[in-house]
């Protein structure tokens, strides 16, 4: 998503030339404030006014006054090639791209990224929005295509319940089926990836499986909620020393067995279903020993013969037939009938 773009031009000259209509107190102003010197360390409005004895207002105003001589200027006007460039870099990526997806694709280092971000800010084409509660930073060359994208964003958003996830594919599917009538410019997986990615509602979690990002699903917190991601992605019960390999491979975290194990027995969304194997509570499974889960049949369906109740327990839990007749065997929890069908005691 983010293969570094060649530019015809090197953004550090470009800026020398635009930085040139300025005095020396303009110039050294706008070079902090966005990181243009030798360090690359952008500096605050606050730290500016006090290394010249000025209020931040007055920084703010000397930083604007500045843009606004490098755009009046004969000089702006000689590197318009280099803002059309950018521009066409722009429309290629989505038309709508997160300020740190843009700025990746065009410089590989700060002090590069800093004298792109000064060249977006000083060309007149180019519009930012900041980033709120819903999306990132982001920069677009079309408020109309950039509203509608915004759109689209929230109606997914809307769509997706709680705790719900999503395959990559499918929700790319899903965010097609909403820009049907966009430009079929736009219409690749890799533009859709990147205007997902600009929103703070909707995120992957690292198995590639997507969300809200107020999802533990997502945003996974803990061994509970890594071990639930790596059972649901198993598909079926998983052994609690498969689960905590599982963890460290996905998630990069060090998971130990015993602890692993711990987390499982504890969680109600785990199950154990067999010897050390566990599934989510959420595909059915019966909760308890196999006792338990006898009882939970019977009181479900009546008195049963003793195939369909093994029948019915083995689709529960990974035990042997025997486990299930020693069980039913007891008196003390269940009688059989004259017909040969078990009850509860």
């Amino acid at each position: 998503m983010s293969e570094k773009i060649t530019l015809s031009f090197k953004p550090k000259a470009v800026t020398k030339r635009l930085l040139s209509v300025l005095n020396k107190r303009g110039a050294d102003v706008v070079e902090n404030r966005y990181g243009l010197g030798a360090k690359s360390i952008r500096m605050t409005l606050d730290a500016i006014g006090k290394k010249y004895g000025i209020t931040r207002e007055r920084v703010r105003q000397i930083e604007n006054h500045s843009l606004s001589l490098i755009r009046k200027s004969k000089e702006y006007k000689s590197e318009q090639v280099v803002f059309d460039e950018l521009k066409a870099v722009v429309v290629e990526l989505g038309g709508l791209v997160s300020e740190k997806d843009l700025l990746k694709h065009l410089a590989k280092d700060e002090s590069g990224q800093n004298h792109i971000h000064f060249l977006l800010v000083a060309g007149e084409e180019f519009m930012r929005e900041k980033e709120d509660e819903e999306f990132k930073h982001r920069w677009h060359v079309d408020s109309d295509l950039s509203k509608r994208i915004h759109a689209s964003l929230r109606k997914l958003y809307s769509k997706l319940s709680d705790d719900e996830l999503v395959l990559e594919a499918d929700l790319i599917d899903d965010f097609l089926e909403e820009v049907k009538d966009m430009n079929d410019k736009y219409k690749n997986d890799e533009v859709i990836k990147r205007w997902l990615s600009i929103s703070n509602k909707i995120g992957k979690n690292p198995l590639g499986e997507w969300g809200r990002t107020d999802s533990p699903n997502v945003n996974a917190k803990g061994m509970r909620d890594y071990a639930f991601l790596v059972i649901r992605k198993h598909g079926s019960p998983i052994h609690f020393k498969e689960v905590a390999k599982a963890i460290s491979q996905y998630f990069n975290k060090k998971a130990h067995v015993a602890t692993t194990h711990n987390e499982l027995i504890k969680d109600p969304r785990f199950v154990l279903v067999g010897r050390g194997l566990y599934a989510l509570a959420e595909w059915g499974y019966m909760s308890g020993v196999v006792k338990d889960v006898i009882k939970k049949i019977i009181d479900k369906n009546g008195p049963l013969t003793k195939e369909d109740i093994i029948k019915k327990v083995l689709k529960e839990r990974y035990v042997k037939e025997n486990t299930i007749m020693v069980n039913l065997q007891n008196p003390k929890y269940f009688k059989k009938d004259k017909e040969g069908r078990y009850n509860i005691a």
